[in-house]
């Protein structure tokens, strides 16, 4: 399933804005190619998405679905991830309206849909309707055997020092940068609001821990079967204590390179104060070491710091990329912000990545 330029998106993001549980919605908004014509959270009704996210795009903010409605999408997507994967039963009623009115369903929630869908009084959708529920492991799975080595493609994952610090979105901006620059290239999601804009890719948090890692090899071998640049978004962190993702990550790609996102100034892990984040050269250091498996796996450097300033201003952020360059020795930017040419030319110059023959753009997501 993917949504393309022909789908109509209405985004609901109640509450999701202003409290950080809107990532997926607001990431769809960003890179999604599929036009969005109405945003709903009725806690920013009528108010600029470039005033209140950051993102300029002229897209009305509504405060139910029931407006939302007036802008004719054709689809619903759900872009919140509340704590505890359940949305609140007065929500729900509304995701309900929508289906009754029509919409089909982009779901990322733990929640199936189909259940939502059998109380409703007619039990069944209408001829063009659909729900995706993303997250659904996928069939045929086994275990990981390493086998990603086997491709010729530099493969890059985005790691981090916390969750939810920018991994997709670095992800997202390498691809972009590539694309511009002509190199052939894939792109693995493995989040939902990855796989909301990409349509393929594995929803690796509904996969079980023993297949893991062979579900990301899997999707790692069916797209870097035909690029040269295969970028693989990142999930959680391995200094989280409850994070369980990047290990098999970094198993079932078998990457050639990592890219390190950071959040600027943070100290400590979100929710888990007494977690301290390392000085980055030590982050680094664990994550090659980890990578590298004492000389199990082939040596897997970082290549880059991709630095989160949302929250500084211009000249502060270009401080604080500056301090990182010095502080690691190695390229930093911001790619949401100045894009991600910096770092696309570091992993240019290890691999020269960037001299096709052809000169033709090749892009998968």
């Amino acid at each position: 399933m993917q949504l393309t330029t022909k789908h109509r998106v209405a985004v609901l993001l109640h509450q999701g804005i202003h409290d950080g549980t809107g990532k997926t919605g607001l990431s769809f908004i960003r890179y999604g190619i599929a036009p969005v014509v109405a945003v709903i959270d009725a806690d920013c009704a009528g108010e600029s998405l470039a005033q209140v996210a950051g993102i300029e795009q002229d897209i009305p903010i509504v405060a139910s679905v029931a407006e939302a409605l007036t802008y004719e999408p054709d689809v619903l997507l759900i872009g919140l991830a509340p704590s505890g994967g359940l949305l609140p039963e007065d929500w729900w009623q509304e995701v309900k309206q929508g289906v009754l009115a029509g919409l089909s369903v982009v779901n990322g929630l733990h929640t199936p849909m189909v259940t939502m869908v059998e109380e409703l009084p007619s039990q069944r959708l209408a001829k063009g309707q659909w729900i995706w529920d993303i997250r659904q492991e996928p069939k045929g799975l086994g275990i990981g055997g390493g086998r990603a080595r086997s491709l010729p493609c530099q493969r890059i994952l985005t790691v981090g020092t916390d969750m939810a610090v920018g991994k997709m979105s670095t992800s997202l901006e390498l691809w972009k940068a590539a694309q511009r620059k002509g190199i052939k290239t894939g792109f693995v999601a493995t989040g939902q609001a990855g796989l909301m804009i990409a349509g393929r890719g594995v929803p690796l948090d509904a996969v079980r821990v023993d297949f893991a890692a062979g579900a990301v090899e899997k999707a790692v071998l069916e797209v870097g079967a035909d690029c040269d640049l295969l970028l693989i978004e990142g999930q959680g962190s391995l200094l989280h204590p409850g994070s369980t993702a990047t290990l098999p990550l970094i198993r079932g790609s078998q990457p050639t390179g990592l890219i390190l996102v950071h959040r600027a100034g943070q100290k400590t892990i979100n929710r888990c104060p007494d977690v301290s984040i390392p000085p980055l050269p030590e982050v680094v250091r664990l994550y090659e070491t980890v990578a590298r498996a004492g000389g199990a796996f082939g040596e897997t450097p970082v290549r880059g710091i991709a630095l989160n300033t949302f929250h500084l201003g211009a000249e502060e952020a270009q401080e604080a990329i500056a301090q990182i360059r010095e502080e690691t020795g190695l390229p930093c930017t911001d790619v949401v912000r100045f894009g991600g040419e910096v770092l696309l030319a570091a992993l240019d110059g290890e691999s020269g990545i960037g001299n096709g023959q052809s000169g033709q753009v090749k892009t998968q997501i």
